[in-house]
């Protein structure tokens, strides 16, 4: 007996082949397949005579009628195939022409009756139908149930194998058997308040809608529907914090003036309000979750820095985590050059080093040592990778944790820090990526906000500049007068090795699956193929060979080993090197003020997010900086992108404008959580995002544990197995 739970291994007529090709989708159940949504529709509703389609040339038009011939034959060079038929309708008849398809000759027969959707063309013979979605029907009657021409008909997201043709002769037969027995999990009060669809009657309509205004309609209530998810997930993670407990910090004011009054620079107004506000939360008895957001270069470690201090200085212990080994040591640098004064021990612990900074003595040590003075709590702050998650980690009095460019930590992974403590560490999160308003209040929705929205006053606006090809030589003698100044120079690819095979082989197979792992979405593969697609290795042979021969130029990119990396990133810093050519992993956090040049090959395959990030690695001293955008791309939406980037210098105006061009989905890579396509749509519309935020705030101030909405609740729980914000 088949149920909605049933794996499509058991569906009849989906072979094994189909089989591997659906769960590249996720599609593993009959519930997935029928929640495996269209992403457009082709208008075939409105069926006419095949006399008024001749009158309709270049139109798309529909015709019912019964084919009176059809035959295949080839063209002369014999390399593509013809399949002709007549149609007649009794007011005229119409040629149809379909290529390469000769088994349409053994599927057609004469006398078989059919309807056509397909555009009027006019060729050497006539008039004819070209290439037309076809359908066997029994008459010429307008009372058939048709599935794909004459009526609005879904268009899925395809892989190769998988038509959106094969897809509605599949699932239109499962809505059939199964739509009722898909539970209601909305309540009731959601439903009558906001006048949605039984998720019944929504889920036939988003499949095979009516009309459009019912097609809409099913959108409108499974777009609501995932996003409630969402902000249910979030609210009760935040609940679940709010009932924990906390070690309440009292901040030091004098402390505080003494820190800052040390420092070689003054706070901006944005880096104090952002400081008090996290002071004032750390001396609460309920856990901090903040999330510290400000554009790149912004000063959000000194920030942090000042909440470590006051952490330590009550007498407890702080753990700051990096993404990166680089980014890792970086903070360890900063973060104990700053506290140098202050008499606090701090350690720094990767997978291979373990280091510990006191003033301005480095000592290398063993982990075990380590280890050893932080369960001892004679080591004040630790900063590493996710190697601080281990389980041979101890923490005695661990009170905060920092996490640096890791957004997503939960209750249960502050927890996991603080083995047989019973308070929870207040949290604060740092990001350089600036997130939408939608973005913050959904995903990010339970964490409170503070925005560092200013920059230092010594820092010049980076000029950003659009290279063409014309214009390469002219950009190259810029950039090797700035080298001569004793200047560095940022070289950014797209990829470290190149993909040209690679590339080549996935636009010959016309299917968009493959292109996940590093070609964006929505971009023209063939398109890609005429642009010369850069590779670090590539380019650093290019740049040292024939560009810049007289140039120290070295490479950087993720497969070297964490030694290398670091040297490298030294002497770069250092002056020992003029040009480093590099992948992505200088888009996080590394600090070269001696840089003046950011060129960006390939600049149109980043999104303006990301393009912000790379730029933000110079312009990081008083000495005026550069931004090159190299490109090759025609494509008007790519310059349009590329010019939004040189006339804004605003990170959260970028995100805005790159959310509004691109979708959530690309920009933070939450394709990878999980998160349906559209609950991503949905994140585009404040109105939506703030009406589901709401709704699930009153359910969970109602029934917090949701013990009254069992379909709901369980719902929520297969919700949150299938995504995971990280």
């Amino acid at each position: 007996m088949l149920l909605l739970q049933t794996k499509i291994e058991e569906i009849p007529k989906i072979g094994t082949a189909y089989q591997k090709k659906l769960k590249k989708f996720g599609i593993k159940t009959i519930q997935d397949l029928l929640f495996h949504f269209p992403s457009r529709y082709d208008d075939f509703s409105e069926i006419i005579s095949v006399a008024q389609a001749r009158q309709r040339l270049s139109d798309t038009v529909c015709v019912q009628g019964r084919i009176t011939e059809v035959e295949n034959s080839r063209t002369f060079k014999k390399w593509m195939s013809i399949t002709q038929a007549v149609v007649d309708d009794g007011t005229a008849e119409v040629k149809v022409i379909w290529f390469n398809q000769p088994y349409l000759a053994k599927t057609l027969k004469e006398d078989d009756f059919v309807c056509l959707a397909g555009k009027i063309s006019l060729g050497k013979e006539g008039i004819y139908l070209n290439n037309p979605v076809y359908e066997r029907i029994n008459s010429l009657s307008e009372n058939e149930d048709l599935t794909h021409t004459g009526r609005i008909v879904p268009v899925y997201p395809e892989t190769r194998g998988i038509t959106s043709r094969w897809l509605r002769y599949v699932i239109k037969p499962l809505l059939y058997r199964f739509a009722e027995q898909i539970p209601e999990f909305l309540p009731r009060e959601i439903l009558n308040k906001f006048k949605f669809l039984p998720i019944n009657d929504a889920i036939w309509q988003l499949h095979f809608p009516e009309s459009f205004e019912a097609a809409d309609a099913a959108k409108a209530r499974f777009s609501f529907e995932e996003l409630f998810l969402i902000q249910l997930s979030v609210l009760k993670e935040k609940a679940k914090v709010m009932h924990k407990t906390a070690v309440s910090c009292p901040m030091d004011a004098n402390l505080m003036k003494e820190f800052t009054s040390s420092l070689p620079f003054q706070l901006t107004d944005s880096q104090k309000k952002c400081s008090y506000q996290i002071l004032k939360d750390l001396e609460k008895s309920v856990p901090m979750s903040r999330l510290l957001e400000g554009d790149v270069g912004s000063g959000k470690t000194v920030v942090a820095t000042m909440a470590a201090l006051s952490v330590v200085k009550n007498g407890h212990q702080v753990a700051f985590l990096a993404p990166t080994e680089i980014l890792a040591k970086q903070h360890f640098k900063g973060v104990s050059k700053l506290l140098e004064k202050f008499d606090i021990k701090v350690g720094l612990l990767t997978s291979k080093d373990a280091r510990i900074a006191k003033g301005d003595d480095i000592f290398e040590v063993s982990k075990k040592s380590l280890l050893g003075d932080l369960e001892n709590r004679e080591l004040n702050i630790v900063i590493g990778t996710h190697a601080l998650l281990q389980k041979n980690v101890v923490f005695t009095d661990l009170v905060l944790v920092i996490v640096d460019e890791q957004h997503r930590f939960g209750v249960e992974q502050r927890a996991g820090l603080v083995k047989g403590i019973k308070s929870l560490p207040h949290l604060l999160s740092m990001t350089a990526t600036p997130i939408p308003r939608t973005l913050a209040l959904t995903v990010y929705g339970d964490l409170d906000l503070s925005l560092i929205d200013e920059m230092p006053k010594n820092r010049k606006k980076i000029k950003t500049i659009i290279v063409d090809p014309k214009d390469r030589k002219e950009a190259y003698n810029f950039i090797e007068k700035e080298v001569k100044e004793g200047k560095g120079v940022f070289v950014i690819c797209p990829k470290i090795e190149s993909k040209t095979g690679k590339l080549q082989g996935i636009a010959e197979s016309n299917g968009n699956t493959a292109t996940a792992d590093f070609v964006p979405q929505n971009y023209d593969l063939r398109s890609i193929l005429m642009n010369e697609v850069k590779a670090v290795k590539d380019e650093y042979e290019r740049l040292s060979t024939k560009i810049f021969p007289d140039l120290r130029i070295t490479m950087l990119h993720g497969k070297m080993k964490a030694a290398e990396k670091e040297r490298i990133m030294v002497d770069f810093k250092n002056g020992e090197l003029d040009i480093l050519v590099s992948t992505s992993v200088v888009e996080v956090g590394v600090d070269v003020p001696r840089a003046t040049v950011m060129m960006i090959e390939g600049a149109e395959r980043f999104g303006l997010s990301q393009l912000h990030q790379f730029r933000g690695r110079v312009g990081r001293s008083d000495m005026q900086s550069y931004c090159f955008l190299f490109t090759t791309s025609p494509d008007q939406l790519n310059r349009k992108r590329l010019k939004a980037l040189v006339e804004c210098d605003n990170g959260f105006k970028l995100a805005e404008k790159d959310l509004e061009i691109r979708g959530p989905g690309q920009l933070y890579g939450t394709q990878q959580w999980g998160v349906p396509d559209m609950a991503m749509e949905g994140l585009t519309n404040i109105f939506l995002v703030e009406k589901t935020r709401n709704a699930a705030k009153e359910i969970l101030e109602k029934d917090p544990t949701l013990e009254k909405y069992p379909l709901l609740k369980e719902r929520l729980r297969n919700f949150e197995r299938r995504i995971h914000f990280e």
